[in-house]
């Protein structure tokens, strides 16, 4: 059902219950990744900084140190910050998928869950990381904030901005169709090539985070009630 991965990225699957990481490992070594293990926070967080993997699949009730501590670690390590992070968990409260995407994760699964629903989440986060590579390199300017598709790099006012993929794939998006409404739904197809029905959290606290990171130019980001969000032009700031 799933497609091989083309260049056989590294994986590392974090889960203390043996036999969800033998699951896991099975369908992700199945569709062409190599793929680590770790059985706790503090195996991932060294196997992260070892390995460099491009994806951590990651279990919130590890031993000792939480899913949680891992990805704020994760995303505060200047080697393991754009490593992207696949929540998987049996906490089904709103409450928790909020705190993980608001600490950075791309995205998140419930248990139980499908094999191959994870294996084409891990797809999806993947190909972000690559977005935007066939561009032709060129610069787009808004106001303060100036976006490299091809490089990837985002500045505000001349000042580099460190962004997750997921977070530069959602402000690209939005900043290419910038002054048209993007709806959430639209949003989780195109940014996390989800079902448009899934619960829209997500958005929002990667909206969150990603006006947090830029700043002054974070108003650029206008949400729109009740449908979705849109990237202004820098002069209606000034109105």
């Amino acid at each position: 059902m799933s497609q091989p991965a083309a260049t056989g990225e590294r994986v590392l699957v974090v889960d203390d219950e043996a036999d969800i990481v033998a699951l896991v490992t099975y369908h992700l070594v199945k569709a062409g990744y190599r793929v680590s293990t770790a059985s706790s926070g503090t195996e991932a967080l060294e196997a992260a900084r070892r390995e460099r993997p491009a994806l951590i699949v990651l279990d919130l009730m590890l031993p000792g140190i939480s899913g949680y501590e891992v990805i704020e670690q994760v995303r505060a390590g200047d080697d393991t910050r754009n490593i992207a992070v696949l929540m998987l968990t049996a906490r089904r409260d709103e409450s928790d998928r909020i705190q993980g995407l608001s600490l950075g994760a791309d995205d998140y699964l419930t248990k139980p869950f499908s094999p191959q629903e994870l294996v084409l989440r891990v797809g999806a986060i993947l190909r972000r990381l690559g977005a935007g590579g066939s561009s032709g390199g060129d610069v787009l300017v808004i106001g303060p904030l100036s976006i490299d598709r091809a490089s990837h790099l985002v500045h505000v006012d001349g000042e580099p901005v460190e962004l997750t993929p997921t977070e530069f794939k959602l402000l690209l998006t939005l900043a290419e169709r910038r002054g048209r409404v993007q709806a959430r739904a639209h949003l989780l197809e195109s940014v996390w090539e989800a079902a448009p029905d899934i619960q829209t959290p997500t958005v929002d606290m990667h909206v969150q985070r990603l006006r947090a990171k830029l700043g002054v130019a974070g108003d650029l980001i206008e949400t729109v009630r009740g449908f979705g969000y849109r990237i202004r032009s820098p002069q209606r700031l000034l109105s």
